[in-house]
């Protein structure tokens, strides 16, 4: 993963996270981590709407500094659905970037 400088601290955060996981599952705790790119929240608007008014710029200049993509929550909620289906079942310690291909690196 390649991180950005202006998102370190949850690139950081999440390392953590994908690392405890990985640890909890090798203990035959039955885990996985999603890692959802940006996705257009309520927050992340509101997010967005503050940043335009404190940097005096438009919307879609905003918008290009945190692209969203048009991506949903409801997006997400459905991998975590089927991660806890019983069709996942042999699924656990895997993370799963969902992000729309924003991440080039393997």
């Amino acid at each position: 993963m390649t991180p950005k400088i202006s998102f370190a601290t949850v690139a950081t955060i999440n390392a953590a996270i994908v690392t405890f996981s990985k640890a909890i599952a090798d203990q035959g705790i039955e885990v996985n981590t999603v890692l959802p790119g940006p996705v257009l929240t309520d927050r992340r608007s509101s997010f967005l709407k503050r940043r335009v008014e404190l940097h005096s710029t438009t919307a879609e200049q905003g918008a290009r500094i945190i692209p969203v993509k048009g991506r949903k929550a409801e997006e997400v909620a459905s991998l975590i659905g089927f991660l806890l289906s019983p069709d996942a079942r042999w699924m656990t310690g895997s993370a799963i970037l969902m992000d729309g291909g924003e991440i080039k690196s393997i």
